[in-house]
């Protein structure tokens, strides 16, 4: 089964859907975490193949948009870093709520900035028993990497990308936040994935956050692989290779 869900978070609305395998449960259950610019679909729909992949072995998935992006409440503007946190905690009460959940056994899987968001979750939250990194910011610095933006966000208190609007308070709570201090701070297991040729996130990035997780640990680097494993083999591999991790570590 999948149905579309709501969920307020910090008194904002966030949309989201559901993946329920067949029976009572309780089954485990993966919150999915979208990217910058992202949303709970992502790049030709590979976190929609992901929710129905996990489905297939057991487990729920829960796929939302961050506040302020995709059909969720707010503006682009206003997202910040520890915004999306509070948000990725907020999946995992709403998991956990559901008859069809058994919240002992909840995962977190994390795109691009989703990832990092993943990271500081699974750091914060001992629910978290296992964890997915996808082409994951490690450092935030990455996002100050275009110096004309970040003047123009200091100029004129935001920054245009690409259409985006983004004031420069998130470039201000971005440098407080430290995703690899979090995640060395996660008891649980984790799965890094990154494409060598990802040229938005450098694979140097996967490196950092497997040097920084300190409990069971695996890493795949996809060969020629970009940002969002935007080709069908690279995708099935890394959609394959994820589903089993959770299967086994849930």
């Amino acid at each position: 089964m999948e149905k579309p869900v709501i969920l307020q978070s910090q008194g904002q609305q966030m949309v989201g859907m559901l993946h329920l395998p067949e029976g009572e449960g309780p089954f485990p259950a993966v919150a999915i975490y979208h990217g910058f610019t992202g949303t709970k679909a992502e790049s030709h729909r590979i976190f929609v193949k992901m929710a129905r992949a996990l489905v297939a072995k057991g487990i729920v998935a829960a796929r939302f948009d961050f506040r302020g992006s995709g059909d969720s409440e707010g503006d682009f503007a206003d997202m910040t870093v520890s915004g999306e946190i509070a948000d990725g905690i907020r999946v995992l009460d709403f998991l956990e709520e559901q008859p069809q959940v058994d919240a002992a056994s909840l995962g977190v899987l994390g795109l691009s900035m989703g990832g990092a968001v993943a990271a500081s979750v699974a750091g914060q939250d001992k629910r978290v028993k296992s964890l997915a990194l996808w082409a994951a910011v490690a450092k935030f610095d990455l996002f100050e990497s275009e110096p004309e933006l970040l003047d123009q966000a200091k100029k004129v208190g935001y920054a245009d990308l690409n259409g985006n609007v983004l004031n420069y308070s998130f470039y201000e709570d971005a440098r407080t936040q430290d995703p690899l201090k979090w995640v060395s701070k996660f008891q649980g297991s984790a799965l890094i994935i990154h494409g060598d040729a990802d040229p938005t996130v450098p694979v140097a990035h996967a490196d950092l956050y497997y040097q920084a997780i300190t409990g069971k640990k695996e890493k795949l680097i996809v060969s020629e692989a970009d940002h969002t494993f935007n080709r069908q083999d690279w995708e099935k591999s890394v959609i394959d290779r994820t589903a089993t991790w959770f299967h086994k570590e849930l």
